[in-house]
C-alpha cells in the first residue's frame, strides 16, 4: 500500500509538472530575457541573484517548514490516511503550486513587492491596506507556532539542538566562501555538506557534547528568539541563503529515505492506521469538529499556504536571476512539498497513533523505520528526522521574521527601521507563546494558524487572479475556482473555532478576537478584490514598469 500510494504521488506530480507548469508559463509569459528585479535592483542584501539551485534550496525550505508534516500527520491521525492524502496530491498540484507561482510571477513583474503591494495595484489602496493588515496577522502566527515547536525540537534532543547550532555557524562560512571568496558552488558544496551531516552522527556519538546543550525549552525559546532577530537582519548572502541551501539537502535526504521507506517499506511494515475513521474529531484540545473544513485547514501547508505567497514575494522574488526559473522554483517546490506531505502521512500509516512527542515525533520515529531499511541504525534514523524537521522549522521561522519587518516597515512607509520592525514581529508572536496552557501552545494555535494561513492563500489567488484580468488580459477562472473553495473553507472554519473557543472552559480570548478580525478583514478584501473585478482595465494604482506582459 505504501508503495502504491507514493507510485501514484509521483508520477502524477511529474505529469503535472510538464503539463500544468507548462501552461501556467504560457499564460504568465515567462521570457528569459526579461530583467528581474534582482538584477535590476541589486542592494547586496535583499536583492541579490542567486543559483537557481541555490534559491530552489531557500524557497523549498523556508515554505516548507512543519507544515507538511505536522499538519498532514494531525490530519490523517484524526480522520483517516485516504482525505489526508487526496488532498495533500489534489491540493498541491492544482491549488498550492498555481498559487505558489502565481505569488512569485506578480512579485518579480512588481519590482520584487510584496503580494499586498500588488494588490494595492489592482485591487487599490483600500485593498492593498486590507490584505497587508490580514497577511500581518498570519505573519505573527506563523512566527508563534513555528518559535514553539523548534523550541520543543531542541529541547527534546540535544544531537539535535547540537547539529542545528553547528550548522548555522558553517552556513555563514559557506556564504563566505562562495561569495566574498568565490569559491565555486560546486566545491563549497562538497566541502560543506559532509560536515553538516556529520555534525548529528557526532552528536549522537559522543553524548558529552550534545549535553552542552541540554536546555529547558522555556530557555531555547529565548534562544532562538535572539538567533531570528540576528538572522532576520543579516544579508540574504551571508546566512539566509546559504543556511537554507545546506538545509535543502538534509530536506532531500529525508525525502530521499522515505521515498525509500514508502517503496520497499510495504512487506516490512504493517499499516495500522485506518484509511477512513470518522466525519467527525477534535484537533486542538476542543470540541467535535467536521472533516469539511477543518481537515483542510490543518494539512495546511502539505497542500496550500498562503505563507507560501508572502516567501515567494518577499525573498525569493527578490533573488530570482531569470524568470522561466519561476515553474521550477514556485511550482516545483510546492510539489516536492507535497510529496513532503505524502512521506509524512506514511510514517503515521504504520505508527497508528501520534504518541510521544506529537506529530514530528511521529515522523522521526517513522524515518528512523524507514531509515533502517538501507542500514541507518534506527536511533540515528530517529534523530536525523528530527534534525530534518527542525531544519524546515528553522528556515521557516528566520524567514517569517524577515518577511515580518517587511510588512511592519510597509505599513509604516518606510517610518520604522528594520531593528524596531523586528523587534515588534517577535513582541507580537510572544504574546502568544508565552500564556501557559492545559495542552501544548503549539496545539492550540496550530487550528487558527492554519485557517489564517489558507485564508490568506484565498486572497492572494483574489488578488492575482485581478492582475491576470486587469494587467494581462489573460482568463483568471483556474485561480478563481480555487480561490472560492478555499475562501469559503476557512471562513466556515474560523466560524467553528470561535465557537469552540467561546464555549472552551477556559477560552482564549486574545485567539477569539484574533479570528473574529480575520474573517471581517477577509470579507472587506473580497468586497474590495470584486468591485475591481467589475471596474475599468485600468489598474487602480500606478504600476509597477514591469506590472505588465511586454518587456
Amino acid at each position: 500500500m505504501l508503495a502504491i500510494l507514493f507510485l501514484i504521488a509521483l508520477v502524477f506530480f511529474v505529469l503535472a509538472f510538464k503539463f500544468y507548469g507548462g501552461f501556467m508559463a504560457r499564460i504568465f509569459g515567462l521570457d528569459k530575457d526579461r530583467k528581474t528585479p534582482a538584477d535590476a535592483m541589486y542592494d547586496g542584501v535583499d536583492y541579490c541573484p542567486a543559483h537557481p539551485a541555490v534559491l530552489m534550496g531557500h524557497h523549498f525550505s523556508s515554505i516548507a517548514g512543519a507544515g507538511p508534516i505536522v499538519g498532514p500527520i494531525t490530519a490523517a491521525s484524526v480522520f483517516g490516511w485516504l482525505p489526508a492524502y487526496l488532498w495533500c496530491v489534489l491540493g498541491s498540484a492544482f491549488l498550492g503550486g498555481p498559487h505558489d507561482t502565481g505569488s512569485l510571477v506578480a512579485s518579480i513583474r512588481h519590482e520584487g513587492k510584496s503580494i499586498s503591494s500588488v494588490v494595492k495595484t489592482w485591487v487599490g489602496e483600500r485593498g492593498g491596506f486590507l490584505f497587508l493588515s490580514f497577511s500581518t496577522l498570519t505573519l505573527i502566527l506563523v512566527v508563534a507556532v513555528f518559535l514553539q515547536l523548534s523550541a520543543v525540537n531542541m529541547a527534546a534532543d540535544p544531537a539535535v539542538a547540537f547539529a542545528a547550532v553547528v550548522y548555522m555557524a558553517l552556513a555563514i562560512i559557506f556564504g563566505l566562501m562562495v561569495y566574498r571568496f568565490n569559491l565555486p558552488l560546486k566545491v563549497s558544496t562538497i566541502i560543506m555538506l559532509p560536515l553538516v551531516f556529520g555534525a548529528c552522527w557526532f552528536a549522537k556519538t559522543n553524548p558529552g557534547v550534545a549535553e552542552i546543550f541540554k536546555f529547558s525549552l522555556e530557555t531555547w525559546r529565548w534562544i532562538l528568539v535572539g538567533y531570528i532577530i540576528v538572522a532576520s537582519l543579516l544579508p540574504v548572502w551571508l546566512l539566509l541563503q546559504p543556511r537554507d541551501y545546506l538545509a535543502s539537502y538534509f530536506l532531500y535526504f529525508a525525502v530521499i529515505v522515505g521515498a525509500i521507506g514508502m517503496l520497499f517499506g510495504s512487506a516490512k511494515f504493517e499499516v495500522i492506521l485506518p484509511a477512513f475513521k470518522t466525519f467527525t474529531g477534535s484537533i486542538g484540545g476542543f470540541g467535535e469538529q467536521y472533516l469539511w473544513p477543518i481537515l483542510f485547514v490543518t494539512v495546511a501547508c502539505g497542500a496550500i499556504s498562503g505563507f507560501h505567497s508572502m516567501v515567494g514575494s518577499g525573498t525569493s522574488s527578490k533573488q530570482l536571476r531569470k524568470e522561466h526559473d519561476s515553474i521550477i522554483v514556485g511550482y516545483g517546490s510546492m510539489l516536492l512539498e507535497g510529496m513532503v506531505a505524502v512521506i509524512a502521512i506514511g510514517t503515521i500509516m504504520v505508527a497508528g497513533e501520534i504518541g510521544a512527542g506529537g506529530p514530528m515525533g511521529a515522523y522521526s520515529r517513522g524515518f528512523g523505520q524507514f531509515g533502517s531499511l538501507i542500514g541507518i541504525d534506527p536511533a540515528l534514523g530517529t534523530s536525523l528526522g528530527l534534525l530534518a524537521v527542525n531544519s524546515f522549522l528553522l528556515t521557516s521561522l528566520d524567514t517569517a521574521t524577515r518577511l515580518t519587518r517587511y510588512h511592519i516597515q510597509e505599513f509604516s512607509g518606510g517610518k520604522i527601521n528594520k531593528y524596531v520592525a523586528t523587534v515588534i514581529a517577535v513582541a507580537c508572536a510572544l504574546v502568544l507563546v508565552l500564556p501557559k496552557t492545559t495542552v501544548p501552545v503549539w496545539a492550540v494555535i496550530w487550528p487558527i494558524f492554519g485557517s489564517a494561513n489558507q485564508l490568506v492563500a484565498a486572497l492572494a489567488l483574489l488578488g492575482i487572479a485581478t492582475w491576470l484580468a486587469k494587467g494581462l488580459k489573460v482568463g483568471n477562472r483556474w485561480l478563481m475556482y480555487p480561490m472560492w473553495f478555499m475562501l469559503i473553507t476557512t471562513i466556515a472554519a474560523l466560524f467553528m473555532l470561535i465557537r469552540d473557543h467561546v464555549m472552551a472552559p477556559k477560552p482564549s480570548y486574545v485567539l477569539i478576537v484574533l479570528a473574529v478580525v480575520l474573517v471581517v478583514l477577509a470579507l472587506l478584501m473580497l468586497r474590495e478584490a470584486l468591485k475591481a473585478l467589475k471596474s475599468t482595465d485600468v489598474p487602480l494604482a500606478k504600476p509597477a514598469s514591469s506590472a505588465g506582459g511586454s518587456k
